[in-house]
């Protein structure tokens, strides 16, 4: 039987895997491999909490892979080397893998098919990510849509989920011989295990995301147009990193949301699907925008004056320890869990890029360390947007009031309360202002700050006086 490599990378499931199932269709066995080569991500190699979750999502897919009679197999970078000697070593006749979409990796993965046809190799990528790539849609003009409203629009006019497929109960045993790297070789999992919350609140791999998948189906999806801006519930999906990393397909999420879908779930439904597509609008803005990790989208903004961070104040948004209550919990939450809750990212980034006028990619960095869902396209269009740099980012002098906001959307302070309980005894208003009462603050809590690294009102006029004058 003729061998394919299938090779995974941001992909690691076995259900609607393009790749795997293109290799069973036309008769190869497939010869499972993830090569590791973060160099070559550069200057966007993964970061270390994604890089952990990466860890045990592999060994996830490894064990099902095992359960069928097959395996995974490591191998360490430059890719086109390790692909090339599991070519030699395998006999195989052909080279699977699902796109990517991130510039750097974009232009490695066209130089190697092209190689790798020059060899006689069949060589063929697949969609495995995305509801809509990036190129399918456009503007009646033929460009790219820089506002997710049309962009929305053109979607839902050319709506159509492919079929589901289920993997194999069985797969053809890859050779003992062409053992290679383990998973731990790779490096992956942090040596001081600062990531051990993490693994209290996920499950990484693919049946971690079938079981999230039901759990909202089941629970928050009931209500959750309404409270998905709430962070002190579980009013959100918690897909996004079992979706970063393949380990389940949108349109098998799409389908089964529609499955429950009654006049009851309908406008719940839709508003998740709608969060579907921002994700797909963030890759279509990636590939026709490769610039804007470290550019401004909107070349307005290369006049506008951001502060020079001092590091102690980057430090401390960084660690919670700003002064503002529900910015520091939802750092706080980060460092814990390697996750935030996404109203809960809007508010701290427009404090970084507001309050503190620092520029955004301060924040993207930092995210993009820290976030277990850490993805290039959606971290890239979240902190642009928030910073009114970006794409769809009107009014761009949006500056949100983390205490307002707050009030709004942790009603009753128990998400603050959650990630700084030494605020939590408290009355609820000095929960989202505690620098109000200095006083009780001291009492309560000594250790908190006493007031935030920067006056609320003195930051708000200062971000829109930089706007007046270069916007």
């Amino acid at each position: 039987m003729a061998r394919a490599i299938v090779w995974f990378r941001n992909d690691l499931r076995l259900d609607d895997n393009p790749a795997l199932q293109a290799a069973l269709d036309e008769g190869y066995a497939p010869v499972p491999v993830y090569v590791h080569a973060p160099e070559e991500e550069s200057p966007w190699a993964p970061g270390a909490a994604s890089e952990a979750w990466r860890h045990r999502s592999l060994a996830a897919l490894e064990s099902d892979l095992q359960r069928r009679g097959s395996t995974l197999l490591y191998r360490r970078g430059p890719t086109a080397e390790a692909l090339g000697a599991l070519i030699e070593d395998s006999g195989a006749e052909a080279v699977f893998w699902n796109r990517r979409y991130e510039p750097a990796i974009e232009r490695r993965d066209a130089g190697l098919k092209s190689a790798l046809r020059e060899r006689g190799l069949r060589a063929q990528s697949f969609n495995g990510a995305l509801l809509f790539e990036p190129w399918r849609l456009a503007t009646q003009q033929g460009g790219p849509y820089k506002v997710f409203t049309p962009y929305w629009r053109a979607a839902q006019a050319q709506w159509r989920l492919p079929a589901l497929w289920e993997a194999p109960l069985r797969l053809p045993a890859v050779p003992e011989s062409l053992a290679g790297a383990s998973l731990s070789s790779l490096g992956l999992q942090p040596h001081l295990r600062w990531d051990a919350g993490f693994w209290e609140v996920w499950q990484p791999g693919e049946g971690g995301a079938g079981e999230a998948l039901e759990v909202f189906i089941d629970g928050a999806l009931a209500d959750y147009h309404r409270e998905r801006d709430l962070p002190d519930r579980t009013g959100t999906s918690r897909l996004s990193p079992h979706l970063h990393f393949g380990e389940i397909a949108p349109w098998r999420i799409a389908a089964e949301l529609e499955k429950a879908r009654s006049a009851r779930t309908g406008a719940d439904i839709d508003a998740y699907l709608r969060q579907l597509g921002w994700r797909d609008f963030a890759h279509h803005l990636l590939h026709h925008f490769p610039q804007t990790p470290q550019d401004n989208l909107n070349p307005r903004f290369e006049r506008f004056a951001w502060a020079e961070p001092d590091l102690a104040t980057l430090s401390a948004w960084e660690r919670g320890r700003t002064g503002v209550p529900i910015v520091d919990a939802g750092m706080r939450e980060l460092w814990t869990t390697g996750h935030m809750h996404n109203r809960v990212r809007m508010i701290v980034a427009s404090y970084l890029t507001k309050h503190l006028r620092y520029h955004w990619s301060h924040g993207a960095r930092w995210f993009w360390d820290t976030l277990v869902d850490a993805d290039l396209a959606n971290n890239t269009l979240g902190w642009q947007w928030v910073a009114g740099t970006g794409a769809d980012a009107a009014p761009y002098f949006r500056v949100f009031n983390p205490v307002t906001q707050a009030e709004k959307f942790d009603l009753d302070g128990r998400y603050i309360a959650r990630w700084l309980p030494e605020l939590a005894p408290l009355p609820l208003p000095l929960r989202f202002a505690p620098w109000q009462r200095p006083d009780l603050l001291a009492e309560v809590a000594p250790d908190y700050p006493r007031m935030p690294v920067r006056d609320l009102a003195e930051g708000r006029e200062a971000a829109l006086a930089a706007y007046r004058a270069a916007v």
